[in-house]
C-alpha cells in the first residue's frame, strides 16, 4: 500500500471517543485506512490495508 499525503487525508473521530482528546482519528486512504493518535496529529501515521482493518472494527464493536 503506498502511503497518502497527509494534507490530502480528511480524519474522522470515532463518536464513541466523547469530547476527550485521548482517542484515534482514522481517514480513508485509497485502498486502506489510515490511522493517527489526535492529540499528535502532525505525528506518525499508521496505514493499513482495507482488509486488515474490516475486521479489526467489526470484532471492537461486536456486543
Amino acid at each position: 500500500m503506498i502511503a497518502p499525503e497527509p494534507a490530502s487525508l480528511v480524519w474522522h473521530k470515532s463518536s464513541f471517543s466523547g469530547n476527550g482528546g485521548d482517542c484515534v482519528e482514522v481517514a480513508h486512504a485509497g485502498e486502506g485506512v489510515a490511522i493517527r493518535d489526535s492529540k499528535n496529529p502532525d505525528g506518525l501515521i499508521l496505514a493499513v490495508p482495507s482488509h486488515a482493518w474490516h475486521p479489526l472494527v467489526a470484532n471492537t464493536f461486536q456486543t
